[in-house]
């Protein structure tokens, strides 16, 4: 007993000499680091050192980054170390790790005996022996070292653990069978503490902090006995077996995973568990609707696929999941994602500095990844709705190795309208489902493989004798290596596929099919390099293959009066090179340095037309056509795009941004719509389209209020754009062998102010966002046809000045909470007509120049109730109900204008997709 007063005052007096060393204060930057990494880094940054086993922490994958300024060590360790089951102990200039307990340096005398016998031998402290509780010491130091039983510790030790009993809980199951193992009586040792388990083989005791012995007893099960540290509520699972000796392997609660956190400038997280209370079109969860709830987002329409974003258009956003290209990811145009929810595990939303790695579209980049399976058991999450369901299934395939998940959804909304007595509806079809699969597999700590395979098909028809069909497929799949601490590789291949077909049967000379399809393949190489704590090293190269069949006709009879028709297959590689550096310049100054050098190449086998510079592209103006053959490069095109960030912090709760991005994209969609269509085509930049070019400058204030949970952002940015892609009027967009002839490119410009204000804790939750934008294009020649607003700046199709969203969700229980999304938009432009004109003998509709005018603003409320079930251990299934209205005010917003001539005038009509209140009911369950 001597060596514990001799440790005692050890301890004391060490403490006593780093009183002054404890009260400095520390700035430390820590960037997307490993534990042991930041702890080395906090090393480096003082005088103290650092003692711990290194297993510990070796295979924590969780990345932190922190900012601390002026902190003193314990406020920097506290908080390092808060989602751990660490805790330290600071010995003059040594700073000691122990695994779950904690060292005592101040002894109370009624917790000890004090031993008389002063000649008893004085040793050196271990640091890293198990402690114990010396209240109960007594009761287990005379066990002999045969008989001692296996310690599991749950927690760890902190002085803020102040409350008398903790709870345990578990499941208790037949080693043979897996099943649970019902009414089995658990008593703990020197106590009249007991409970049993229920008829699933699940328990819970109160138990107070400290060594408990546990008991597992059964007749027919041989006795388990455990002895458990207890810090903290925690599991503990057991596996009993039938007349054989007991077990050594025992289940302990995991660690608390942390929150992503990200130093990319502009990013925006998604987390698909938190949109859930969100009342949106039909109960569905949609990553894409919530993602247009955000400053600097916005939604081409209602019932319309696309988004734009910071004055971009919908062909300018990168979609990508699992590192797979998605080109229209959406269900019934729209109206539903095509990405399903269940197995989403989040998005990342870039839309202020792109980072290198990611590049070929000038406005923003969607980053959706899906969940891992169940390593440990099956499980699984579902959905009910009034239009459709949605199932996911996880499955362990080596256990604790490799699981596959399996998400399916479907519509049933054919069914539906062939119910109803409308005999017009009773023809008509709308039908979709997506599939997709995931399977990861964890060779060794070092290598990872994932694979995912996507499929989804929409088929629809407004008449009988029409039917069109559009589809996705997707397959990834991706090597993860890590070689060293310091560098590490991802070796990604992809291969994506979009196609759609128009089927017209009328039973007449006209009937046709038509379709068009766009692929592309794609390998990547991403390393990364941790070269010290200032240096963070990302560096890779990427190469994509594009085919394009631009379309085929096919008449549907012998008879018809129509000629086949196909347009040459269009074909071209996109490579890239990037390297960046998150570079700390300072404890308050952090930049993001990216370089990407792009390039592509319009490949053959093709014809192009080659056309008289300086003159309008028509047939008139051709002076010969080029033959490429296969595989031959038509036209090259390739540029340096930069991206740099910075961060500045002025306080620890307040921080300046900037940036700058130059990006190219050579891939345009064309659309003959206002909206975003499924039946829209792809065309690579070549002999005669340019690609487009952007820069963007950005620039924000970002303030965090500690006490209430509140972030608050204001972000500014003015984008310049060069080949913006525009038409002539009436141009002929489908089946064109020379499409150039109907396009424009032009310059545009885009600038606005965004506004967040979110609550993301409490029990009243949700954001607050406003954005002020305008984007213009300028279309201007020397000749008129190919001039615009007579070459001045006007309104793009989506520039829409004010966009306000407003989520809120209010708790009153843990069970029971209450959700509304407020809308309001600016009408988009338009262009009317303002009268008619004489010529030849023939009258004709005078327009307004184009996007003069601007359709109703659009605003809209939605509201819904949210019903969590019991969270009872036992219960087969968790469930969740959601009871929403949307557009709870009827407002009849406005999708299109239309004209028609009626009585010699001209008269506008509008169309709505939801003109009055959309009532909901959905039932989603997890097991």
């Amino acid at each position: 007993m001597r060596k514990v007063i001799f440790t005692s005052f050890l301890l004391l007096f060490s403490f006593l000499i780093s009183a002054q060393q404890l009260n400095d204060k520390i700035s430390l930057q820590i960037t997307d680091a490993s534990l042991q990494t930041a702890i080395e880094s906090l090393e480096s940054k003082t005088n103290f050192r650092f003692y711990f086993d290194s297993k510990w922490i070796a295979s924590d994958t969780i990345k932190i980054t922190k900012n601390y300024q002026d902190k003193t060590i314990d406020e920097i360790l506290t908080d390092l170390l808060d989602a751990t089951d660490l805790n330290y102990f600071i010995d003059n200039n040594r700073v000691i790790l122990t695994k779950n307990t904690s060292i005592i340096s101040d002894l109370d005398k009624n917790l000890i005996d004090v031993p008389t016998d002063k000649t008893e031998k004085k040793e050196a402290v271990d640091f890293t022996r198990e402690p114990v509780f010396l209240k109960q010491y007594d009761s287990i130091k005379n066990t002999p070292s045969s008989k001692r039983i296996e310690q599991v510790t749950i927690g760890k030790e902190s002085k803020s653990n102040s409350k008398k009993l903790y709870t345990l809980s578990g499941f208790v199951k037949n080693n043979k069978t897996g099943e649970g193992i019902a009414n089995l009586y658990i008593k703990v040792k020197n106590s009249k503490r007991s409970t049993e388990t229920d008829d699933s083989g699940f328990y819970t005791i109160d138990l107070e902090p400290g060594i408990a012995i546990l008991e597992f007893e059964s007749v027919i099960f041989t006795k388990s006995t455990k002895k458990v540290v207890l810090y903290n509520d925690g599991k503990l699972n057991v596996s009993l077996t039938e007349n054989i000796n007991e077990l050594d392997e025992v289940v302990i609660n995991s660690k608390a995973s942390e929150k992503l956190k990200s130093s990319v400038t502009g990013v925006t997280v998604i987390e698909i568990e938190k949109i859930k209370t969100i009342p949106l079109i039909l109960g569905e969860r949609d990553i894409f609707r919530v993602a247009a709830a955000l400053p600097g987002i916005k939604n081409v329409g209602e019932g319309a696929s696309g988004y734009s974003v910071r004055g971009g258009k919908e062909d300018q956003n990168l979609i990508l999941l699992d590192n797979g290209l998605i080109y229209n990811p959406s269900h019934f145009f729209g109206l539903f994602s095509a990405v399903n929810p269940f197995t989403t595990k989040r998005a990342l939303v870039y839309k202020g500095s792109i980072p290198a790695e990611f590049g070929g579209r000038l406005s923003s980049v969607f980053d959706i990844t899906t969940k891992a399976g169940n390593v440990k058991k099956i499980s699984g999450e579902g959905g009910i709705g009034p239009v459709t369901s949605n199932l996911s299934l996880e499955v362990p395939v080596v256990k604790d190795k490799s699981s596959l998940i399996v998400g399916g959804r479907l519509t049933y909304s054919d069914w539906i309208l062939k119910s109803l007595d409308e005999e017009q509806l009773k023809n008509s079809q709308a039908s979709f489902y997506d599939i997709i699969a995931k399977y990861s597999h964890k060779i060794n700590d070092k290598n990872l493989v994932e694979t995912t395979f996507y499929t989804s098909k929409d088929a629809f028809s407004i008449s009988s004798d029409s039917v069109f069909k559009y589809t996705n497929r997707l397959f990834t799949a991706k090597w993860d290596h890590k070689f060293n601490e310091k560098n590490n590789a991802e070796l990604i291949f992809t291969n994506s596929e979009y196609k759609f077909n128009i089927e017209y049967d009328a039973n007449n000379p006209r009937s046709f099919d038509f379709g068009y399809k766009i692929s592309d393949t794609q390998l990547q190489l991403k390393l990364g390099y941790l070269y010290n704590d200032k240096h963070k090293i990302s560096y890779g190269i990427s190469s994509k293959l594009y085919g394009i069949d631009p379309g085929n006709l096919n008449p549907k009879s012998g008879e018809s009066l129509l000629s086949p028709i196909t347009i040459a297959r269009e074909r071209g590689i996109e490579s890239a090179l990037y390297i960046s550096d998150n570079y700390k310049i300072s404890d308050k100054l952090l930049l993001d340095v990216g370089l990407r050098y792009s390039r592509f190449s319009a490949l053959g086998a093709s014809s192009q037309r080659v056309y008289q510079p300086g003159v309008p592209l028509n047939d008139a103006t051709v002076i010969e056509v080029k033959e490429y053959d296969k595989n031959e490069v038509i036209k090259s095109y390739g540029g340096f795009e930069p991206r740099i960030s910075a961060r500045y912090y002025l306080m620890d709760d307040l921080s300046l941004k900037a940036s700058y991005d130059k990006m190219y994209q050579y891939i345009h969609l064309l659309s003959s719509n206002t909206t975003q269509s499924p039946t829209d085509t792809w065309k690579l930049s070549d002999l005669n389209v340019k690609p487009q070019e952007a820069q963007q400058f950005s620039f924000g204030i970002f303030k965090n209020f500690s006490n209430s949970d509140l972030e608050l952002s204001v972000e500014g940015y003015y984008k310049k754009s060069k080949n913006f892609l525009d038409y002539k009027v009436a141009a002929q967009i489908l089946l064109n062998e020379n499409i150039e002839t109907e396009l424009l490119q032009g310059d545009g410009k885009a600038y606005g102010i965004e506004f967040l204000l979110k609550k993301s804790a409490g029990k009243l939750n949700g954001w607050i966002g406003y954005t002020y934008s305008r984007t213009f294009i300028k279309l201007d020649s020397q000749f008129n046809e190919e001039k615009v607003n007579n070459g001045e700046y006007f309104p793009a199709n989506f520039d829409k000045p004010h966009d306000i969203s407003l989520v809120l969700n209010y708790k009153f229980t843990q069970r029971y909470s209450i959700s509304s999304n407020f809308v309001y938009q600016t009408g988009r432009p338009i262009t009317y007509p303002i009268g008619t004109y004489e010529f030849g003998g023939a009258e004709y509709t005078l327009y307004s120049d184009r996007n003069k005018f601007r359709i109703p603003d659009y605003y809209r409320l939605d509201i819904g109730v949210n019903v969590e079930g019991t969270h009872k251990l036992k219960k087969l299934a968790h469930s969740f109900w959601n009871f929403s209205i949307y557009n709870v005010l009827g407002r009849n917003n406005p999708y299109s204008i239309f004209f028609v001539t009626d009585g010699g005038q001209i008269k506008a009509y509008k169309t709505s997709i939801f003109a009055m209140p959309v009532p909901t009911v959905t039932y989603n369950f997890k097991f």
